[in-house]
């Protein structure tokens, strides 16, 4: 299909010794626009680090207004101060980006018969409502650049259960089946549709929950990390936020096109227990 943009495959570079000297090939996303949701801190930050450093223009959105404005600054992106809380400010976040990461998340424990119903409607709210309306926004021009790439930041948790997680697993499911819809029908399109499923990530909000839980059982951190975060996973260590962020990069590379309605997991081996 053509495209008003870059093509999804880069030209080869020259063999060593031979021909005539070419110009050095552009970083990979070049030319593109991406946005990022949830993009102050943590995996979000992370993400929109590694796609301006690939040579993307970042959309950096979120609601902590003052790290977003010092991140889109630091990487020549805009910033977007908006609480994703009310689905209806995506109508004026930009349409026009080729790659969407869907990141914003909450979270809370309760087990469900003490779950606090508009806590359970929020979290949906933000993290189901919001990624399909931003789609719904960016898809049809996608659609007409021929080309686009949608990473949806699912978790361990869009393809298993924990107790007390009740909305947050629910939300990461849906995510899942939302990501694989796009998939299906923007394959003729050019766009692709995936998730990256993490385990613990090394986020301020991770680090206060390790924190809490050391104090709460009078173990050290490391015990929460080892036996109480990380007991289904073979790899007792947390994932750093910039791994996450490289799974996305390339997942919005040149040589991705046939991946898609996949989920990546990144999880230190839990899921395969």
């Amino acid at each position: 299909m053509e495209t008003s943009r870059r093509p999804d495959h880069e030209p080869s570079a020259p063999s060593p010794g031979g021909g005539p000297a070419q110009a050095p090939l552009a970083p990979p996303q070049a030319g593109r626009t991406a946005l990022v949701t949830g993009a102050a801190s943590g995996i979000g930050r992370a993400c929109a680090l590694a796609l301006a450093a690939a040579g993307a223009h970042v959309h950096v959105v979120d609601k902590a207004g003052e790290a977003a404005r010092s991140l889109a600054a630091e990487i020549g992106g805009t910033a977007w101060v908006v609480d994703l809380a009310d689905p209806s400010v995506v109508d004026t976040l930009p349409a026009d980006a080729d790659v969407v990461v869907n990141n914003a998340g909450l979270q809370h424990v309760a087990p469900v018969h003490a779950f606090p119903p508009e806590r359970f409607a929020l979290i949906q709210r933000v993290m189901v409502e919001t990624p399909f309306r931003i789609l719904r926004r960016t898809l049809p021009g996608m659609y007409e650049r021929g080309w686009g790439r949608v990473v949806n930041i699912s978790s361990v948790h869009g393809l298993r259960a924990s107790p007390y997680k009740s909305a947050y697993v629910t939300a990461k499911h849906a995510l899942e089946g939302l990501s694989k819809v796009v998939a299906l029908e923007a394959a003729e399109h050019g766009v692709t549709s995936n998730c990256v499923c993490p385990g613990y990530v090394r986020t301020p909000l991770v680090e206060d929950q390790i924190a809490d839980q050391a104090r709460n059982h009078g173990i050290s951190e490391e015990e929460v990390v080892g036996r109480v975060m990380l007991e289904r996973s073979a790899i007792k260590r947390l994932i750093e936020p910039a791994d996450v962020a490289e799974a996305v990069l390339w997942l919005c590379g040149p040589r991705t096109g046939h991946i898609t309605g996949t989920s990546l997991s990144m999880d230190g081996g839990w899921t395969a227990n």
